[in-house]
Protein backbone atom coordinates (compact mmCIF):
# COMPACT_ATOMS: atom_id res chain seq x y z
CA UNK A 1 0.00 0.00 0.00
CA UNK A 2 2.65 2.28 0.76
CA UNK A 3 5.30 1.55 -1.88
CA UNK A 4 4.58 4.18 -3.82
CA UNK A 5 3.67 7.83 -1.76
CA UNK A 6 3.27 9.49 -4.31
CA UNK A 7 0.59 7.65 -5.85
CA UNK A 8 -0.75 7.27 -2.50
CA UNK A 9 -1.06 10.76 -1.39
CA UNK A 10 -2.30 11.86 -4.97
CA UNK A 11 -5.05 9.30 -4.30
CA UNK A 12 -5.66 10.38 -0.78
CA UNK A 13 -6.15 14.68 -1.94
CA UNK A 14 -8.21 13.44 -4.87
CA UNK A 15 -12.03 14.57 -3.38
CA UNK A 16 -10.46 17.67 -2.24
CA UNK A 17 -9.03 18.07 -5.37
CA UNK A 18 -11.99 17.79 -7.09
CA UNK A 19 -13.87 20.45 -5.06
CA UNK A 20 -11.50 22.66 -5.38
CA UNK A 21 -11.34 22.24 -9.02
CA UNK A 22 -15.15 22.94 -9.28
CA UNK A 23 -14.88 26.15 -7.22
CA UNK A 24 -11.80 27.59 -9.09
CA UNK A 25 -14.23 26.83 -12.79
CA UNK A 26 -16.72 28.42 -11.59
CA UNK A 27 -15.23 31.58 -10.47
CA UNK A 28 -13.09 31.90 -13.35
CA UNK A 29 -15.38 31.27 -15.79
CA UNK A 30 -18.33 33.56 -13.87
CA UNK A 31 -15.59 36.39 -13.83
CA UNK A 32 -14.80 36.04 -17.10
CA UNK A 33 -18.25 36.42 -18.58
CA UNK A 34 -18.18 39.42 -17.48
CA UNK A 35 -15.47 41.32 -19.72
CA UNK A 36 -18.08 42.47 -22.31
CA UNK A 37 -19.49 44.93 -19.54
CA UNK A 38 -15.74 45.97 -19.05
CA UNK A 39 -14.92 46.51 -22.43
CA UNK A 40 -18.07 48.66 -23.72
CA UNK A 41 -17.02 50.63 -20.57
CA UNK A 42 -14.39 52.99 -20.56
CA UNK A 43 -15.75 54.94 -17.45
CA UNK A 44 -13.89 51.94 -15.41
CA UNK A 45 -10.51 53.06 -16.74
CA UNK A 46 -11.09 56.77 -15.00
CA UNK A 47 -12.64 55.21 -11.94
CA UNK A 48 -9.29 53.70 -11.77
CA UNK A 49 -7.21 57.05 -13.03
CA UNK A 50 -9.04 58.54 -9.91
CA UNK A 51 -8.08 55.66 -7.48
CA UNK A 52 -5.70 56.58 -4.88
CA UNK A 53 -2.44 55.50 -6.03
CA UNK A 54 -2.01 53.04 -3.04
CA UNK A 55 -5.18 51.71 -2.90
CA UNK A 56 -4.66 51.20 -6.76
CA UNK A 57 -1.60 49.31 -6.64
CA UNK A 58 -2.49 47.33 -3.68
CA UNK A 59 -5.93 45.44 -5.91
CA UNK A 60 -4.81 46.17 -9.32
CA UNK A 61 -1.39 46.52 -9.51
CA UNK A 62 0.23 48.10 -12.06
CA UNK A 63 -2.61 47.70 -14.23
CA UNK A 64 -3.68 50.79 -16.71
CA UNK A 65 -6.17 49.69 -18.51
CA UNK A 66 -9.04 47.89 -17.17
CA UNK A 67 -10.79 47.38 -20.65
CA UNK A 68 -8.31 45.41 -22.53
CA UNK A 69 -8.12 41.60 -22.24
CA UNK A 70 -5.40 41.44 -20.52
CA UNK A 71 -5.57 44.55 -17.90
CA UNK A 72 -9.01 43.26 -17.45
CA UNK A 73 -7.35 39.30 -16.63
CA UNK A 74 -4.54 40.92 -14.60
CA UNK A 75 -6.96 42.80 -12.32
CA UNK A 76 -9.34 40.65 -11.53
CA UNK A 77 -7.30 37.39 -11.53
CA UNK A 78 -3.47 37.59 -11.86
CA UNK A 79 -2.78 40.04 -9.37
CA UNK A 80 -4.76 39.10 -6.38
CA UNK A 81 -6.98 36.00 -7.11
CA UNK A 82 -3.80 33.64 -9.19
CA UNK A 83 -1.25 34.58 -6.57
CA UNK A 84 -3.15 34.00 -3.23
CA UNK A 85 -4.82 30.92 -4.70
CA UNK A 86 -2.08 28.61 -5.40
CA UNK A 87 0.49 30.43 -2.41
CA UNK A 88 -2.34 29.10 0.09
CA UNK A 89 -3.01 25.77 -1.93
CA UNK A 90 0.18 24.89 -2.25
CA UNK A 91 1.13 25.87 2.09
CA UNK A 92 -1.85 23.54 2.87
CA UNK A 93 -0.43 20.51 0.70
CA UNK A 94 3.01 21.14 1.98
CA UNK A 95 2.15 21.98 6.15
CA UNK A 96 0.57 18.62 5.36
CA UNK A 97 3.03 16.65 3.63
CA UNK A 98 5.15 15.72 7.27
CA UNK A 99 3.26 17.73 10.11
CA UNK A 100 0.16 16.28 8.83
CA UNK A 101 1.27 13.24 9.07
CA UNK A 102 2.62 13.67 12.78
CA UNK A 103 -0.42 15.46 14.16
CA UNK A 104 -2.32 12.37 12.56
CA UNK A 105 -0.02 9.78 14.25
CA UNK A 106 0.51 8.61 10.93
CA UNK A 107 4.42 9.30 10.78
CA UNK A 108 5.46 6.26 12.58
CA UNK A 109 3.76 3.81 10.78
CA UNK A 110 5.16 5.70 7.28
CA UNK A 111 8.61 5.44 8.39
CA UNK A 112 7.98 2.14 9.67
CA UNK A 113 8.22 1.06 6.38
CA UNK A 114 11.46 0.12 4.47
CA UNK A 115 12.09 3.39 3.09
CA UNK A 116 14.44 6.20 3.42
CA UNK A 117 13.17 9.90 4.86
CA UNK A 118 14.40 11.18 1.52
CA UNK A 119 12.64 9.32 -0.41
CA UNK A 120 9.35 10.24 1.69
CA UNK A 121 9.98 13.79 1.68
CA UNK A 122 10.35 13.86 -2.36
CA UNK A 123 7.44 12.31 -2.94
CA UNK A 124 5.62 13.89 -0.46
CA UNK A 125 6.97 17.24 -2.79
CA UNK A 126 6.25 15.54 -5.81
CA UNK A 127 2.84 15.32 -4.63
CA UNK A 128 2.37 18.46 -3.64
CA UNK A 129 3.75 19.63 -7.51
CA UNK A 130 2.00 17.88 -9.14
CA UNK A 131 -1.27 18.65 -7.56
CA UNK A 132 -0.23 22.34 -8.33
CA UNK A 133 0.04 21.85 -11.51
CA UNK A 134 -3.35 20.24 -12.45
CA UNK A 135 -4.83 23.07 -10.24
CA UNK A 136 -2.76 25.09 -12.72
CA UNK A 137 -4.29 23.40 -16.25
CA UNK A 138 -7.57 23.63 -14.44
CA UNK A 139 -7.16 26.94 -14.44
CA UNK A 140 -6.04 27.69 -18.13
CA UNK A 141 -8.93 25.47 -18.92
CA UNK A 142 -11.43 27.37 -17.06
CA UNK A 143 -9.89 30.76 -19.00
CA UNK A 144 -9.77 29.17 -21.96
CA UNK A 145 -13.74 27.95 -22.39
CA UNK A 146 -14.70 31.03 -20.55
CA UNK A 147 -12.07 32.89 -23.69
CA UNK A 148 -13.67 31.58 -26.27
CA UNK A 149 -17.21 31.40 -24.88
CA UNK A 150 -17.38 35.42 -24.87
CA UNK A 151 -14.79 35.81 -27.77
CA UNK A 152 -12.19 37.10 -25.76
CA UNK A 153 -9.00 38.05 -28.12
CA UNK A 154 -5.88 36.93 -25.69
CA UNK A 155 -2.98 34.56 -25.90
CA UNK A 156 -3.86 31.37 -24.59
CA UNK A 157 0.09 30.69 -24.35
CA UNK A 158 0.62 34.07 -22.43
CA UNK A 159 -2.23 32.61 -20.04
CA UNK A 160 -0.49 29.77 -19.41
CA UNK A 161 3.02 31.68 -19.04
CA UNK A 162 1.19 33.84 -16.21
CA UNK A 163 -0.47 30.47 -14.61
CA UNK A 164 3.16 29.38 -14.56
CA UNK A 165 4.19 32.22 -12.43
CA UNK A 166 2.16 31.73 -9.98
CA UNK A 167 2.63 28.31 -9.46
CA UNK A 168 6.78 28.78 -9.58
CA UNK A 169 5.37 31.56 -6.41
CA UNK A 170 2.69 28.66 -4.77
CA UNK A 171 5.96 26.33 -4.59
CA UNK A 172 8.43 28.57 -3.12
CA UNK A 173 5.74 29.00 -0.45
CA UNK A 174 4.48 25.53 0.08
CA UNK A 175 8.12 24.29 0.68
CA UNK A 176 8.66 27.05 3.04
CA UNK A 177 5.79 25.29 5.08
CA UNK A 178 6.94 21.98 3.92
CA UNK A 179 10.61 22.82 5.69
CA UNK A 180 8.87 24.50 8.74
CA UNK A 181 6.96 21.31 8.64
CA UNK A 182 10.01 19.31 8.94
CA UNK A 183 11.53 21.06 11.92
CA UNK A 184 7.98 20.55 13.97
CA UNK A 185 5.35 18.84 14.41
CA UNK A 186 2.76 21.89 14.50
CA UNK A 187 1.00 22.03 11.33
CA UNK A 188 -0.87 25.09 12.48
CA UNK A 189 2.47 26.64 13.09
CA UNK A 190 3.88 25.85 9.49
CA UNK A 191 0.65 27.20 7.80
CA UNK A 192 0.54 30.60 10.04
CA UNK A 193 3.72 31.28 9.38
CA UNK A 194 4.38 30.38 5.60
CA UNK A 195 0.55 32.35 5.58
CA UNK A 196 1.73 35.15 7.69
CA UNK A 197 5.19 35.56 5.20
CA UNK A 198 3.45 35.62 1.82
CA UNK A 199 0.52 38.21 3.19
CA UNK A 200 3.29 40.24 4.59
CA UNK A 201 5.15 40.27 0.86
CA UNK A 202 2.29 40.73 -1.16
CA UNK A 203 1.82 44.22 0.67
CA UNK A 204 5.38 44.66 0.21
CA UNK A 205 5.25 44.67 -3.39
CA UNK A 206 2.08 46.21 -3.74
CA UNK A 207 3.33 49.23 -1.59
CA UNK A 208 6.67 49.73 -2.38
CA UNK A 209 5.93 51.55 -5.29
CA UNK A 210 4.18 54.87 -3.48
CA UNK A 211 5.93 54.38 0.03
CA UNK A 212 9.51 55.41 -0.24
CA UNK A 213 10.38 53.57 2.83
CA UNK A 214 9.67 50.20 1.00
CA UNK A 215 10.72 50.82 -2.24
CA UNK A 216 14.54 49.21 -1.51
CA UNK A 217 12.65 46.39 -0.12
CA UNK A 218 10.05 45.46 -2.57
CA UNK A 219 13.07 42.88 -4.64
CA UNK A 220 13.18 40.85 -1.52
CA UNK A 221 8.86 40.33 -1.98
CA UNK A 222 8.53 36.95 -3.71
CA UNK A 223 5.16 38.38 -5.11
CA UNK A 224 8.00 40.78 -7.41
CA UNK A 225 9.48 37.85 -9.32
CA UNK A 226 5.52 36.95 -9.49
CA UNK A 227 4.39 39.23 -11.46
CA UNK A 228 6.74 42.25 -12.09
CA UNK A 229 7.51 41.36 -15.86
CA UNK A 230 3.76 41.52 -16.52
CA UNK A 231 4.30 37.47 -18.12
CA UNK A 232 0.37 38.01 -19.12
CA UNK A 233 1.82 40.45 -21.28
CA UNK A 234 5.52 39.87 -21.68
CA UNK A 235 5.93 36.39 -21.31
CA UNK A 236 7.96 35.03 -18.61
CA UNK A 237 10.89 36.50 -17.42
CA UNK A 238 13.47 33.62 -16.99
CA UNK A 239 16.08 35.86 -13.87
CA UNK A 240 12.70 35.72 -12.29
CA UNK A 241 11.60 32.33 -12.37
CA UNK A 242 15.49 31.35 -11.81
CA UNK A 243 14.73 33.04 -8.08
CA UNK A 244 11.55 31.68 -7.28
CA UNK A 245 12.63 27.99 -8.54
CA UNK A 246 16.04 28.55 -6.75
CA UNK A 247 14.55 29.81 -3.61
CA UNK A 248 12.17 26.50 -3.52
CA UNK A 249 15.42 24.06 -4.46
CA UNK A 250 17.10 25.78 -1.34
CA UNK A 251 13.92 25.04 1.08
CA UNK A 252 13.90 21.58 -0.44
CA UNK A 253 17.05 20.94 0.81
CA UNK A 254 16.69 22.65 4.09
CA UNK A 255 13.71 20.63 4.30
CA UNK A 256 15.84 17.42 3.68
CA UNK A 257 18.53 17.94 6.07
CA UNK A 258 16.11 18.89 9.16
CA UNK A 259 14.15 15.75 8.36
CA UNK A 260 16.95 13.34 8.30
CA UNK A 261 18.12 15.24 11.38
CA UNK A 262 14.80 14.93 13.17
CA UNK A 263 14.58 12.23 15.92
CA UNK A 264 11.95 10.76 15.60
CA UNK A 265 10.63 7.41 17.03
CA UNK A 266 10.24 4.90 14.23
Amino acid sequence: MLSNILLKNLRDQRKSFMWWSIGISALIILTILFYPSFADSPEFDDILDNMPEALAKLFVGAVSDLTSPEGYLNSQLFVLLVPLLFMFFAIARGSGAIAGEEEKGTLDLLLSYPLKRSRVLIEKFAAMVVTILAMAFVFWLSIAVGAVAIGMDISLWRVAEATLSGVFLGLAFGTLALALGCANSNRGLSIGVASALGVAAYFLNALAPVVDALEPLQKLSLFYYYIEADPLSNGLDLGHVGVLLGLTGILLSVALVTFNRRDLVT
